[in-house]
């Protein structure tokens, strides 16, 4: 009699067993989706690293346009024949005109050229408005010559407001300056004629 009794006390002890440990196993796993969940990249991450379509339609020669992509401005520039002729005239005095170093990003090749942007569109830049020294975000001075800030053979280009490094018109930063690289040229296509995106190009999205 007491033989029968041990083995319901034992039956019962191994149904208590049995339905804690699933139960707390069921538990663990409500526990860990949450948590396994916040390693995915949320809607506004993915949102900030995707790439942005640009219209360039109202772009006209000589204006920049400033966008903003994986949280930083990036300058859409129409430069003129004359601007195209100043970045040649830049070369002497830079210091990276080949664009050998890479900053944050490599150069996309089909911007490896003195113009730094597409051969079917050599008028366009495209570049990270962020300066290579300290972040700061460079402002245009597109007029030749002597100015404040400026040497008096001054081709035109860009000016860091913060520690006065200087930038020609393709973003390839002068000797001697803080700032040790060339402006990132992020990966861009043209989608059409009068539009294009940042971020992305024919191997993809960045």
């Amino acid at each position: 009699m007491r033989d029968n009794e041990d083995q319901r006390v034992d039956g019962s002890r191994r149904t208590w067993l049995i339905t804690t440990t699933v139960l707390g196993g069921i538990g663990g796993v409500a526990a860990c989706v949450p948590f396994v969940g916040s390693f995915a990249p949320s809607e506004k991450a993915k949102a900030a690293g995707a790439p942005v379509e640009v219209d360039i339609s109202g772009l006209k020669a000589g204006d920049l346009m400033t966008v903003a992509w994986r949280g930083k401005p990036v300058w859409i520039l129409n430069r003129t024949d004359e601007m195209l002729a100043d970045v040649k005239k830049a070369v002497p005095e830079l210091a990276d005109p080949d664009s050998k170093k890479v900053f944050s990003m490599p150069l996309p090749a089909y911007c490896n050229n003195e113009y730094r942007s597409r051969a079917d569109h050599k008028n366009l830049l495209v570049a990270v408005a962020v300066c290579t020294h300290l972040g700061c975000t460079p402002t245009p001075r597109f007029q030749e010559g002597a100015q404040p800030n400026l040497p008096d053979d001054w081709p035109g280009g860009f000016l860091c407001p913060c520690h006065g490094s200087t930038y020609d018109l393709s973003g390839r930063v002068f000797k001697n300056k803080p700032a040790p690289d060339n402006l990132d040229i992020p990966p861009y296509m043209f989608t059409s004629a009068t539009s294009l995106v940042i971020g992305k190009d024919e191997k993809g999205e960045a």
